[in-house]
């Protein structure tokens, strides 16, 4: 039965053809002869199928070891080449024994050409046959191997990403703790009230990071609600010098992206310039739909980026690799600097 469904089209093939040689037979029979007795054309091609199939059983079953040489043709029909003598030997006594038996039980004589003769005839007839026949079975065999590669590849390659997602993602939830604990030993000798406040926020925000557990995308409004904790908790440390805007298309809040993918972006914006500066700088978080793509932007409107500049860093850098790893080319991470002042980052997403 495995057999069948893996091979399921060739077999239906190899039995129309049967047919298609039965009817023909028949035609010609009725044709030539002005019989009705079908049975003789149909027990000619029958015993020729019966026969060949079982020989055709019997090579598939022993020369399955040869599928490593499909990359080298040439080595693989030498191979396959060996079967033929079998053929030769086999198929006319098979074949022509079962006819004589037949024709013997309705009591008749089955007549044929002289044995050199016929073997010359059936040899030439079932060289041709098997010709074809291993030219049709080294393409579908073919195929089928390249297809198995295929497979084969999409899934090392799937594995490989999930190990590369894993390892990233273990990479980050580290460095987010860091900087944010950071900013809680930044607060707590100067503001211990604050301190605890903002304590209680990065609590709230690990705990849903720890909630995601081994995920690499989630909805939306998961991670704008990471994006929103990361941000309350960094407005703490910089009181009256960050305001935050959100502009946020409601209608993608259960579209999947990456995990923590806005907080490396507001990270950025804080480490670069909310930090060096003493004036208030405007942040802001839109996230909207353009064509087939989501697009994910935080831009200010005081930072400096020079012409030649391509900013990495843990955050940036993690983020990078693991929309190459989830969307390959069809995601994309660009920070260009505004015209009118500040640095604009945008993420591109497949939708």
């Amino acid at each position: 039965m495995t057999f069948l469904r893996r091979n399921a089209v060739f077999v239906s093939a190899w039995i129309l053809f049967w047919i298609l040689m039965m009817l023909v037979a028949v035609q010609d029979f009725m044709r030539n002869e002005h019989s009705h007795a079908i049975w003789k054309p149909l027990l000619w091609e029958g015993s020729s199928a019966l026969v060949v199939t079982l020989l055709a059983l019997v090579q598939l079953r022993w020369s399955h070891t040869d599928d490593h040489l499909l990359g080298t043709p040439w080595r693989w029909f030498a191979r396959q080449s060996r079967w033929l003598s079998m053929y030769w030997i086999a198929f006319v006594p098979l074949a022509f024994s079962l006819r004589h038996g037949v024709y013997a039980l309705v009591g008749e004589t089955y007549r044929h050409d002289p044995v050199p003769q016929l073997f010359l005839y059936e040899s030439m007839k079932i060289t041709i046959f098997f010709g074809l026949f291993m030219a049709i079975r080294f393409g579908v065999q073919s195929y089928r191997a390249l297809l198995d590669a295929r497979l084969r590849a999409e899934r090392s390659n799937t594995l490989l990403r999930q190990a590369q997602l894993q390892r990233l993602g273990q990479q980050m939830q580290p460095h987010f703790l860091f900087n944010a604990l950071n900013t809680v030993s930044a607060l707590i000798w100067t503001d211990p009230v604050r301190a605890d406040a903002t304590l209680t926020q990065l609590a709230d925000v690990l705990r849903e990071t720890l909630a995601l557990g081994d995920r690499h995308a989630a909805p939306l409004a998961t991670e704008l609600r990471l994006a929103r904790g990361y941000a309350d908790v960094m407005a703490e440390r910089f009181a009256d010098r960050v305001a935050i805007a959100w502009q946020v298309d409601d209608a993608l809040l259960d579209r999947e992206v990456p995990v923590m993918s806005l907080q490396p972006l507001l990270e950025n914006v804080f480490k670069h310039t909310v930090e060096r500066r003493r004036g208030q700088t405007h942040i802001a978080v839109s996230v909207r739909r353009e064509g087939d793509e989501i697009v994910l932007g935080v831009e200010d409107d005081a930072g400096k980026l020079a012409a030649t500049e391509r900013p990495g860093g843990i955050g940036l850098s993690n983020l990078r690799a693991r929309i190459q790893a989830l969307y390959g080319d069809a995601g994309r991470l660009d920070i260009t600097a505004r015209p009118q002042g500040g640095v604009r980052a945008e993420m591109r997403l497949p939708c």
